[in-house]
């Protein structure tokens, strides 16, 4: 009985010395890094943000179009025959709360009249007021909780005549554990 007693205790005590872990998208790149939480409310979007950054899709691509006041969009960049793979495209899951609000994290699509997002393509609120017209229309799927000033660095760089940086700003996207301490700091309200 004694030993039974002892090894219940010794549970109990590993189990409380254990910190529950959350996975964040981590983005980055030669500017800086960008940290993302990933939304329980589309659970598709975010199913598909991990897996891609766990396949290492993203480490080839780059913010391949940015807007001060606008946006930073980055993955697989826009063509003129839009996003026709079935493999890349998600139905959307708008919700109500989730809105485009400074530092939302949106699935780029095409002009398709179903909405479907271009899984492979995401892109960042950089204006402060929020962009509410496209709400109901782009899915957010996630929001940055820390990395803002690297996304306005991003933002404000030279570009051409279509939005594309002069200078290339590459992709490094992976998934990472964080404590539920650490997250709590920058992010209490994704607990």
């Amino acid at each position: 009985m004694k030993k039974i007693i002892c090894f219940c205790i010794l549970i109990s005590m590993i189990s409380c010395n254990s910190e529950k872990t959350y996975d964040v998208g981590q983005i980055s790149t030669p500017k800086g890094e960008i940290l993302i939480w990933l939304h329980k409310e589309t659970p598709k979007h975010k199913a598909s943000f991990m897996q891609l950054a766990n396949d290492g899709y993203w480490d080839d691509q780059t913010f391949n179009r940015v807007i001060p006041n606008f946006v930073a969009q980055g993955g697989c960049p826009d063509t003129p025959e839009g996003f026709n793979d079935p493999e890349f495209l998600l139905e959307p899951e708008f919700d109500e709360k989730l809105r485009h609000v400074y530092g939302a994290v949106g699935a780029g699509r095409d002009d398709n009249p179903k909405m479907l997002s271009a899984r492979c393509q995401f892109y960042i609120v950089q204006n402060k007021n929020g962009l509410s017209r496209l709400d109901g229309k782009y899915t957010i799927f996630g929001k940055v909780i820390k990395g803002m000033d690297v996304v306005n660095t991003i933002t404000n760089i030279e570009r051409d005549a279509t939005n594309k940086p002069l200078a290339d700003i590459s992709l490094d996207i992976n998934m990472i554990k964080m404590k539920a301490t650490e997250l709590k700091k920058i992010y209490p309200e994704g607990l």
